[in-house]
């Protein structure tokens, strides 16, 4: 039922123990495993290299790290090396952040797009191992290249895909990425939009949609009691909500119950407050925007995803028995 599937790991596990989970996502057949960047909470770079160093077959991906805090070098060299612990097993996906919390650490996202623009043509470039000078708004190199002495200096294979959530940065990844990263808590059909969006931007460099991938982040909650995964999702749901405007926004949430959720939870939110203000997050929102409840439940759900344009699935366990999640969906 599901051919292309892949596992998203965030930080509500013991690392080492995520070790195990993306081992046996390989086992099971599971096509890629994506680490989330978001939260000041957990980088990916460090989980990517541990899962790429532990498995064999299964690809790697960020899902997703920001365009704004590492330089274009930097950026660069940090998959040059992953590529080098797994070679052509390693996805960048790469995305334009987030406020309040960029504004919060001293970022300025201005011109999101012309940043991300420069951001991708300038790190293509150099995995492709080129001889790089290139001056634009954001990015100033000259004459720079991946310095590679003592190892492979064929180009490398990374493809690059942009998470975007509004319309002309899904437009942008259209145009000049290697695919988009659909974004999670959203309804099966914010995809119809979306990806008429990304095709506009395909068009206009002469590519289809069809030549690019479209994987999606899906946040799923798989238990036999059907109630304790929506719990599980509803206090999710109640933090990102108030954190990620944009994700509320596109999830198509009333304004004041997302304003009633952030007068309760402060920054970063406990446990407690997420306890005191996750009976704001209705069940039905939680059916209309992820894949929660029962194996089939779940399975049904994904589907949808699928049906509506994504070419992959990224599951998003929010808790509970990851291993069941990874066998309701597992193509082996």
């Amino acid at each position: 039922m599901f051919p292309r599937v892949a596992l998203y790991l965030q930080d509500a596990h013991d690392l080492r123990e995520g070790l195990n989970y993306v081992r046996y996502a390989e086992a099971r057949g599971f096509e890629a495993v994506w680490q989330a960047e978001s939260r000041l909470v957990r980088d990916a770079i460090v989980p990517m290299a541990a899962y790429a160093a532990v498995t064999e077959r299964i690809k790697v991906g960020s899902g997703v790290i920001n365009n704004w805090t590492r330089n274009i070098g930097l950026l660069a060299a940090t998959f040059l090396t992953l590529d080098d612990l797994a070679p052509n097993r390693i996805i960048c996906g790469i995305g334009a952040w987030w406020d309040p919390l960029a504004r919060n650490v001293g970022i300025e996202r201005r011109k999101p797009l012309t940043a991300m623009r420069e951001t991708v043509i300038v790190l293509r470039r150099l995995l492709n191992m080129e001889r790089v000078t290139f001056h634009g708004e954001f990015i100033h190199v000259e004459g720079i290249e991946l310095d590679v002495v003592h190892g492979r200096r064929e180009p490398r294979h990374v493809p690059i895909l942009i998470g975007a959530t509004g319309d002309q940065m899904l437009e942008l990844s259209g145009e000049i990425a290697d695919g988009v990263v659909l974004n999670y808590c959203v309804p099966p059909e914010y995809n119809d939009h979306a990806l008429e969006m990304v095709e506009r931007g395909a068009r206009r460099a002469g590519r289809r949609l069809e030549d690019l991938d479209r994987p999606q982040l899906i946040v799923c909650s798989v238990d036999h009691d059907r109630e304790a995964a929506i719990d599980r999702t509803r206090e999710l749901l109640c933090q990102y909500l108030a954190q990620q405007p944009h994700i509320a926004k596109a999830s198509g949430v009333k304004p004041e119950v997302v304003q009633e959720i952030q007068s309760i939870l402060g920054w970063p939110a406990t446990k407690e407050q997420i306890q005191r203000a996750k009976h704001l997050v209705p069940e039905s929102l939680i059916e209309r925007i992820t894949a929660s409840g029962t194996p089939d439940e779940a399975r049904a759900k994904v589907k949808e995803y699928l049906d509506h344009g994504a070419t992959c699935p990224i599951l998003y366990s929010v808790g509970g028995d990851i291993k069941l999640l990874i066998d309701t969906f597992a193509p082996q």
